[in-house]
């Protein structure tokens, strides 16, 4: 685990268990974690609480906007949890290869393992064409390719 994340877990729990937190020290550090390069999920929860820490650090700030400030601080707290929490399951597998009728079902939107009616297959394509069509702003290799894909499962089934 990257020392960054543990250090900043650890003084975010000691600001919300602490009676009188200083909410000046929490909005720099982040504002440092809003700039740093580690995850763009945890830079976008640091840019989500930052507003509502600057506000709660003013001295003329109320105590709705200061539990206000504690409560989005959690939403940094889950980020860095999920970066520091241990993956279990089956990481670094490759993905399994799909065959083509699966290909197929994927390109049109149609799920996996199951009879396919021919009008579901035909309503199906009608979806995907309007957005791949070359009249409607997509190009003719994705629409031949979503034809044929049409075609194979009609046959197919």
């Amino acid at each position: 685990m990257d020392p960054h994340i543990r250090h900043w877990k650890v003084a975010i729990e000691r600001c919300c268990a602490a009676p009188d937190p200083d909410y000046r020290e929490m909005a720099k550090m982040i504002a440092e974690i809003a700039t740093t390069d580690i995850d763009e999920t945890l830079r976008q929860a640091a840019a989500q609480v930052l507003p509502i820490l600057r506000q709660a650090a003013l001295k003329s700030a109320d105590r709705r906007t200061r539990s206000m400030a504690l409560r989005r601080l959690g939403i940094v707290n889950d980020a860095l949890h999920m970066l520091s929490a241990p993956q279990f399951g089956r990481r670094g597998l490759t993905p399994k290869m799909l065959t083509q009728d699966e290909r197929y079902r994927q390109l049109l939107g149609l799920p996996f393992g199951r009879h396919l009616a021919a009008t579901e297959i035909q309503q199906a394509f009608k979806r995907a064409a309007k957005t791949v069509h070359p009249d409607g702003g997509g190009n003719g290799a994705a629409f031949l390719e979503l034809a044929a894909a049409r075609d194979a499962l009609i046959k197919h089934h």
